[in-house]
């Protein structure tokens, strides 16, 4: 087990990670930043990692989080970290694939949507998640197969936190998610650095020739935009 500082929102404060977990990004840190909870709102956190921001919606007032991930031993990693920071009464975890482990009448009233995006060849060079694997060949598999899925979890009047980039084959995920939500709201767009290793990276630089990634060169880096959304399923 490791230890990872956390300062962003509502930090700061420690997180234990194991071998499988993955280490919380600026994606994570985004997605903090935005969360909007109204108290008592049931929260499903797909993807939750180390649990971080299912204990930030906690402490924003949630009356019900529930995190789910799919790699070995996320369930009791965020588990403890949520023990240890104060919230263990609102928070359950789960290992599974998406929403397939949580209970059948679950519905949210805010889903946090933060899935493995981006290609899994460029996945396995990356380094950022511990078993290799991404969102699928083009890196919107996952996120699409995720949103597929969210009308039957999502309350009538709930809402997704929903980020996408293009590290990814982006276009792909929004035109599905615009033909389930009515309404998407951009909150924030952010340009990241990539590592030189990465920047250099045969995998990245094919899918950018192929035009599933963009990527734009400053100097010897590359950069990548993020976008975080907000999808509703009706008007606001």
């Amino acid at each position: 087990m490791v230890v990872f500082a956390w300062k962003g929102r509502c930090g700061p404060f420690d997180l234990e990670l194991s071998d499988h977990t993955f280490v919380p990004s600026t994606v994570s840190r985004l997605l903090a930043d935005h969360l909007s909870v109204n108290p008592d709102d049931t929260v499903i956190d797909v993807g939750c990692g180390s649990g971080v921001l299912s204990i930030i919606a906690a402490k924003l007032g949630a009356g019900r989080v529930v995190g789910v991930d799919r790699a070995p031993d996320t369930a009791e990693v965020a588990t403890r970290n949520a023990q240890r920071l104060g919230v263990p009464e609102v928070t359950t975890f789960y290992r599974g694939d998406l929403f397939d482990p949580l209970p059948r009448d679950l519905r949210a009233d805010l889903i946090i949507g933060d899935v493995s995006g981006i290609p899994d060849p460029v996945a396995r060079v990356s380094g950022w998640f511990p078993d290799g694997t991404g969102g699928g060949p083009r890196g919107c598999e996952l996120p699409i197969r995720m949103l597929e899925q969210v009308p039957d979890r999502l309350a009538p009047d709930g809402r997704v936190l929903l980020p996408t980039g293009s590290l990814q084959d982006e276009s792909a995920i929004l035109t599905t998610a615009r033909s389930i939500f009515r309404r998407l709201t951009k909150l924030e767009e952010r340009r990241v650095p990539l590592s030189s290793a990465l920047s250099s990276a045969p995998e990245l630089l094919r899918l950018a020739g192929d035009r599933v990634v963009e990527v734009t060169r400053r100097g010897s880096r590359l950069l990548f935009d993020v976008r975080i959304w907000e999808c509703a399923l009706g008007p606001p």
